[in-house]
């Protein structure tokens, strides 16, 4: 689990196996505004162009990002009091239109359950 960063009257981020160098990887303009919409996620508020992700659980939610023809994805997890979780950030390639390639849904559902686990013991 990544170190927290945050500041007075924000959740820390904690970022989960490798989301944060994904999102990092991103162009500037993407990671710009999906840095500006986890600062408002931070400050309890749900940012623009935020949906639920659906399937494990509330609070789960997906940024979507459209550069350049290409669709960028962010999921965090904003259930807990003590941080905002940013659970995987990706280019979605799924060549099947909307669906979400597998390999991103089963890099979201492990890091889902290592961020309630980090959760659990942090109690």
């Amino acid at each position: 689990m990544a170190k927290p960063t945050g500041a007075a009257g924000r959740k820390p981020l904690l970022f989960v196996g490798t989301a944060r160098e994904d999102l990092c990887s991103m162009p500037e303009e993407v990671r710009r505004d999906f840095g500006r919409r986890l600062n408002l996620a931070q400050r309890g508020r749900l940012p623009p162009g935020t949906k639920p992700w659906h399937g494990l659980g509330p609070q789960l939610f997906e940024m979507v990002e459209e550069f350049r023809a290409d669709a960028f994805r962010c999921v965090y997890l904003a259930k807990f009091e003590s941080a905002i979780y940013v659970l995987h950030a990706f280019q979605k390639k799924s060549p099947k239109g909307r669906k979400t390639d597998r390999r991103d849904v089963e890099a979201i559902e492990r890091a889902f359950a290592g961020a309630l686990e980090h959760y659990r013991g942090s109690l």
